[in-house]
């Protein structure tokens, strides 16, 4: 049995101890988040010290590709050393989860108790070492296909084998286009999506171009995070911006007469030896509180129109 179903053994056993000594339905829920909370922190804290020890095979790798890309092209430093940040507690795929699990100490208004034990419950799981180690494949996959076949992509076919199944050339860095950690969609005037990258990531934009959403729904390439990690890595407001503009989208094609395809329909052709925890669906889903939950609603493409802030510069505690 792997690692990350014996946790999940535990944790519900662990629960359903503390849950019987509760007299209420409300203090059972109560005992529910303050319990799925710790375990998430316990769990982010845990991944922090495991990436300062060098202990996640991934991060390690990809802090390789990062130092041998920038002295083996120094006009792609800058942005392999960006990119590179994800090997450490500074990168915004861990700053992320410290965000998330902040905010869900303090949740919005229009998050109910089963909101709040659907997104811990996804940030515990986020935070374990195999599944991170599996979402840090998009960042090196990016530096792979930056070093023109030097460096070798992991958890995916080769670029060249893509490019021939998709019958074209994607642009580099493709694979971190629709990531919440690193950009949202912004909607013009006119109603059209475009990808816009958070602040020093920007410098992506000269390497994948422009990038429309009806577009690149059509067009999507394999990446991790949009065909396995997006519901774990992704907070819950994001998470209802992206249906808002899918939503969005999907209704200007309809008046325009077009057909619509959605990004997430279908898992896309090209990974390749991820571990069996990302082929795992997530508790979350599955468990009997997600039917009431208004992320689970989301999911079915029943939300709230809802705006996003981006956060930076949010420090480790432990």
């Amino acid at each position: 049995m792997s690692d990350f179903r014996v946790w999940k053994l535990i944790s519900l056993f662990c629960l359903f101890s503390l849950m019987l000594g509760c007299e209420s339905k409300e203090e059972r829920t109560q005992q529910t988040i303050k319990y799925t909370l710790q375990e998430a922190s316990k769990e982010i804290n845990a991944l922090g010290d495991a990436l300062e020890k060098k202990q996640i095979r991934n991060a390690v790798l990809l802090s390789e590709y990062s130092r041998v890309l920038s002295q083996q092209n120094p006009q792609l430093s800058a942005i392999a050393q960006l990119i590179g940040q994800d090997a450490s507690t500074q990168g915004p795929l861990y700053q992320n989860l410290l965000t998330r699990y902040s905010e869900l100490k303090a949740p919005a208004a229009n998050m109910n108790s089963d909101d709040i034990i659907n997104q811990a419950t996804l940030l515990k799981e986020a935070a374990t070492r195999s599944l991170y180690s599996d979402a840090l494949t998009d960042p090196i996959n990016v530096l792979a296909d930056m070093s023109n076949g030097t460096l070798s992509r992991v958890g995916a076919v080769s670029k060249a084998a893509e490019d021939a199944a998709n019958n074209g050339q994607a642009n580099v860095g493709n694979q971190l286009v629709g990531n919440a950690n690193y950009g949202q969609w912004e909607t013009n005037s006119s109603g059209t999506s475009f990808w816009m990258w958070y602040g020093m990531y920007r410098m992506l934009g000269d390497l994948v171009g422009d990038v429309d959403y009806g577009g690149w729904s059509k067009r999507r390439r394999y990446s991790y995070y949009n065909d396995y990690g997006r519901k774990r890595y992704t907070s819950y407001k994001r998470y209802q911006r992206q249906t808002v503009v899918e939503q969005r989208t999907r209704q200007s094609y309809k008046s325009q007469g077009k057909q619509f395809t959605s990004p997430y329909a279908k898992k896309k052709s090209g990974a390749s030896g991820l571990s069996r925890s990302s082929h795992t669906p997530s508790s979350a889903t599955r468990s009997s509180y997600s039917r009431n939950s208004s992320y689970a609603k989301s999911s079915a493409g029943s939300v709230r129109n809802s705006s996003s802030r981006t956060s930076r510069g949010v420090s480790r505690g432990k």
